[in-house]
């Protein structure tokens, strides 16, 4: 097991008598009914993706945190997609009543976010696991993403899965692009003065400081994830450390190097740049497990089309946000 479907058919095993049942004893389609329906598969999504946690945990012997946005799914710009302050909760509302020692096993899928916000995540984690955090990608952690899976010891990818560079958000739009968008501007009014006209327009988008806030966030997340490889995942390399930190920095934090903002990094292109990357592949009951626990988060998001972020642990407890996902 592992692929969507099987899990698909595995839900629709339970689900399908349970509302056989609903249908029997309230045959009339009311609103009543309705809402028995979707409470039902609400609460067995739950109980399913609980499960798949629970069997997970147990083949490592590790606390388990799934943080999983519905950023894939939604055509709408929903800053709760996002990594945001408000996520402290769910983190705070997994670790409660957590055995600590056993270290903490991090399922991320989210497009990225706030730098601030990534960083009050990764110091309350370090706070709480030291540096025993592992983080899991099976599918894609971008941008703040990727700077929380490289505060992490280890990172876990399969041939599907993709980091991307630290290029951070804010106010939601890429930060590096901003700059290097002045920068062009700049460049080419200087050549063609004629062209200003159509750069004003464009800039005039922008309050006055944006761009020296855009400077500081990209600033920060640099610093950060240059502190974070060096006290954690490069924290043995005595000699070749610096060597290491300044190679991941200057693919990941290059706007010139990874062109694009969403630029995806595989496995390989991971490994080549030296972060300490496992496949997910090498352990197949593993990568059951871990494939298992994705496709039954991607089966909530299409069976509830309201949720747009969960943030659970393998103990059950339940941090979700509902809201807008599309127009």
């Amino acid at each position: 097991m592992g692929n969507y479907t099987d899990i698909e058919k595995e839900f629709e095993a339970i689900i399908q008598p349970k509302l056989n049942a609903i249908f029997a004893t309230n045959p009339n389609n009311t609103p009543q009914r309705q809402q028995q329906i979707n409470a039902t598969i609400s609460q067995e999504l739950f109980l399913l993706r609980t499960r798949k946690m629970t069997d997970l945990s147990s083949f490592t012997e590790r606390n388990v945190i799934c943080y999983f946005s519905a950023f894939l799914q939604s055509s709408v710009a929903n800053p709760e997609l996002s990594i945001n302050d408000n996520d402290i909760n769910g983190f705070m509302n997994a670790i409660s009543g957590m055995d600590k020692s056993k270290g903490l096993d991090l399922i991320l899928h989210t497009p990225g976010g706030g730098v601030t916000a990534t960083e009050s995540i990764v110091t309350y984690l370090r706070k709480i696991f030291k540096m025993d955090i592992r983080v899991i990608v099976p599918h894609m952690a971008m941008s703040a993403g990727t700077m929380i899976a490289c505060s992490s010891k280890e990172i876990v990818m399969g041939k599907q899965s993709s980091l991307g560079p630290i290029d951070p958000q804010y106010h939601n739009v890429p930060a590096q692009g901003v700059l290097k968008e002045f920068e062009r501007a700049i460049a080419e009014t200087q050549v063609d003065p004629n062209k200003s006209l159509i750069w004003k327009e464009i800039i005039k988008q922008y309050r006055p400081t944006f761009v020296g806030e855009c400077e500081n966030a990209v600033k920060m997340s640099y610093d950060l994830v240059d502190g974070w490889l060096s006290d954690c995942m490069f924290k043995g390399y005595k000699v070749t450390k610096k060597a290491r930190i300044d190679k991941v920095l200057s693919e990941l934090s290059s706007h010139d190097a990874s062109k694009l903002h969403d630029r995806h990094y595989d496995f390989e292109k991971c490994k080549k740049l030296g972060l300490k990357v496992t496949a997910l592949e090498s352990d197949q009951d593993f990568q059951d497990k871990v494939l298992s626990l994705y496709h039954s988060y991607l089966l909530s998001i299409y069976r509830l089309p309201s949720s747009i972020k969960y943030i659970e642990c393998q103990r059950g407890q339940t941090f979700v946000i509902n809201g807008k996902r599309n127009p």
